[in-house]
């Protein structure tokens, strides 16, 4: 009762929030998709255009972590999607853990659930604006001279600049999932990942006289470095110069190019037409790769708040170097592996004892194979994927399970055994890639999680758009999808 009478008091506040309009009609497969390539392109202007007062000493929070979050450091796309991943985090586990109750096929909890999404995004882009002012972001002396104002005047400037850039950003996200294909946060994310990748396949700029892409950086090899080098060099050699990182990037390409295509298919059959027969694909990603975001985020949250209470004198949780990097304490067994050099002997920049590492690993791992389990979970039964859910889409659409009878209920049994089991294996083989992929290294550094996102979104976004090319054909398919 007083979580009824707290909704009622709340969602009149929050629905004066500005949002954009769901669609009250069926928009055409072409303007969705021209709403996706303006919103995309938009996204890109937005991360060239630099944050005004910057200081040069400034550092950025996301760091390593920038491919999988999106943006671009120090413009106006700084904060990336974190604001929508951190709303996501936390109200997920209050959902999921009962502590607010909802019933997400209900529409006026649906509505209440994104409200308060909304009103999280703003509190969390606030935080993370003034952790980035306060902490990394440091004003322009100069500037400030100029303008005759002082330096808290621009880091207010600051704080406005990436605070508007990341309400921009959740408008974008929900402009292209309501208005588009996919949604705003996967296509940033494949949009970030894939300019890395790039960058790193075939860049021919050169930093320390060797070029940054792997193609030209080999062709130089090939003309410079005698063969003997090499093979005295050795797997140190071919990790220095990002051959490890190619194999790495195309194994794990065809490795979650496969997991997609596993499934477990439940025979279907429509109980007024017979011979009309269908199945109901369960992926072994079931819940897609987006719940490893919400992992990292608890991570990189952990790091920001770890560097932050570092910068202001605080060393009790650990130290950290002049990158930003945890090189000692708690944050340094908590910071996840990014890298060859952050585990391999004769690559690491600093000496650990080997049992110093291997802890290191194994608190990543962990991490990575039990959160990436648990929001899984959380993500099928918060995004209506779970058992209940898809059992109400199969008894609306027609369709039921051979030999058993036509109700939810029956199908809603069967269900709870194979998709949260499904969810929960599918979790935590993405965990362990997760910290796979990072330790043998990815090009471009795009991180082993977002080198599994890009791809996992690339699928899934190929499967939306012939999906909606499917229902633009046959409109009488849109009544099985909810539309």
């Amino acid at each position: 009762m007083t979580e009824i009478r707290l909704r009622d008091a709340l969602t009149p506040i929050l629905s004066k929030f500005p949002m954009v309009e769901r669609p009250g009609w069926h928009i055409h497969f072409k303007a969705k998709l021209g709403w996706t390539v303006a919103i995309l392109v938009l996204f890109f202007a937005l991360g060239n255009v630099p944050l005004f007062g910057l200081g040069p000493d400034s550092l950025d929070l996301f760091g390593r972590w920038r491919a999988i979050f999106a943006g671009e450091r120090f413009s106006l796309t700084a904060l990336g999607i974190m604001p929508i991943v951190d709303a996501s985090i936390v109200l997920q586990l209050l959902v999921g853990s009962g502590i607010i109750k909802l019933n997400l096929s209900d529409p006026k909890d649906q509505a209440f659930y994104q409200n308060i999404q909304k009103l999280l995004v703003v509190v969390f882009a606030v935080f993370i604006s003034l952790t980035y002012v306060v902490g990394f972001y440091k004003p322009n002396p100069e500037i400030a001279l100029q303008l005759g104002v002082s330096l808290q005047v621009i880091s207010l400037m600051l704080f406005i600049q990436v605070f508007l850039g990341g309400m921009l950003i959740y408008f974008m996200d929900e402009v292209v999932s309501k208005w588009g294909i996919g949604s705003g946060v996967s296509l940033f994310i494949i949009a970030g990942v894939s300019q890395a990748i790039i960058t790193g396949l075939i860049s021919p700029i050169r930093v320390g006289g060797w070029a940054v892409g792997v193609i030209p950086r080999w062709i130089q090899i090939a003309g410079q470095v005698p063969a003997y080098e090499i093979l005295e060099g050795g797997i140190i050699f071919l990790f220095e110069h990002y051959m490890i990182a190619l194999i790495s990037t195309i194994a794990v390409f065809f490795f979650v190019v496969y997991l997609e295509s596993t499934r477990v298919e439940i025979p279907l059959a429509h109980s007024m037409a017979r011979g009309a027969r269908g199945r109901f694909p369960i992926k072994l990603l079931y819940a897609s790769v987006l719940p490893m975001i919400l992992v990292r985020a608890l991570q990189a949250s952990i790091q920001g708040f770890g560097r932050m209470l570092y910068n202001h004198g605080i060393t009790i949780f650990g130290t950290y170097d002049e990158a930003g990097t945890a090189i000692s304490g708690l944050v340094y067994y908590l910071d996840p592996i990014y890298s060859p050099w952050d585990w391999f002997p004769g690559l690491m920049t600093v000496p650990y004892a080997g049992w110093q590492v291997a802890t290191r690993l194994t608190i990543d791992l962990s991490f990575m194979v039990v959160g990436g389990a648990i929001f899984a979970l959380f993500w099928i039964n918060t995004t209506g994927m779970g058992a209940k859910d898809v059992a109400s889409q199969i008894h609306r659409s027609g369709m039921q399970i051979p030999g058993h009878r036509r109700s939810p209920v029956t199908v809603e049994r069967l269900m709870e055994g194979y998709i949260p089991k499904i969810a929960l294996m599918g979790g935590a083989i993405l965990g362990v890639m997760c910290v796979v992929s990072n330790m043998f290294g990815t090009l471009g550094q795009a991180s082993g999680t977002g080198l599994l996102l890009a791809v996992s979104i690339a699928y899934r976004l190929y499967e939306d758009v012939a999906s909606e090319q499917m229902m633009e054909m046959f409109p009488a398919m849109r009544r099985f999808f909810g539309e």
